[in-house]
């Protein structure tokens, strides 16, 4: 089968998306920023609202590694934390869809931005095998239907600790868990929580940070 990725309409969409990025990105973070105080010392939910401008996507190659990985684990079931404006959503359903079907349940704390990445689904034609559930991750996926193949945390990272253990009664051995920009400089160690834990072999997990764009540990449940 085909590598969607490569074809339209989803090529189309994530070149937008993607351009639009690289073109904004830099300036709405800056002026986030350079506001008073640290947005880490807001709540989840006001830090969403102050960065509902600001993509945040996985980037071009860690898109493709997202689909590579899908694709070469046969995953059918997939689940994400963190839509944002869906690029690395679309990855993933692209690679579902190649993979024969199934589901990809993901989930945006940020109304505007969930509103956006259903249009940008919609266009890219594979809104049919995508579920977004609107609020906080720690609640909308405590009900999973189905095992997850894949997991990926790109969602808050100082939250993805507390979203994996929300997810970790539904996971099995081999259940690969992706987690994007583990060594970007976010001003403090936001992702120290959760990989602590998955390098903590009692807990369950083999890890590997790839030196891929800003970082991505893979790890797959034992």
């Amino acid at each position: 089968m085909a590598n969607s990725l490569m074809t339209p309409p989803v090529s189309v969409v994530l070149q937008r998306l993607l351009s639009n990025e690289q073109e904004s990105d830099e300036v709405a973070i800056a002026a986030v920023l350079d506001a008073p105080g640290s947005p880490w010392d807001l709540e989840a939910d006001q830090r969403a609202e102050i960065f509902k401008d600001v993509y945040m996507s996985v980037s071009d190659v860690g898109g493709q590694l997202l689909y590579l990985l899908a694709r070469a684990t046969g995953a059918r079931d997939v689940v994400e934390y963190g839509t944002s404006f869906g690029v690395s959503t679309i990855h993933l359903a692209s690679a579902v869809r190649d993979n024969g079907g199934g589901r990809v349940i993901t989930t945006e704390m940020q109304k505007d931005k969930a509103d956006a990445a259903l249009g940008n689904f919609a266009e890219a034609g594979v809104a049919d095998l995508i579920e977004l559930r609107l609020g906080d991750a720690r609640e909308t996926l405590t009900d999973i239907p189905q095992v997850p193949d894949l997991v990926l945390l790109d969602g808050w990272p100082d939250l993805a600790l507390d979203v994996l253990r929300v997810l970790e009664p539904n996971l099995r051995a081999g259940t690969l868990i992706l987690i994007d920009d583990v060594t970007a400089d976010f001003g403090r160690d936001v992702h120290g929580p959760v990989l602590a834990y998955l390098n903590d072999q009692a807990n369950g997990y083999a890890t590997l940070t790839l030196p891929i764009a800003d970082g991505i540990q893979m790890a797959v449940r034992l």
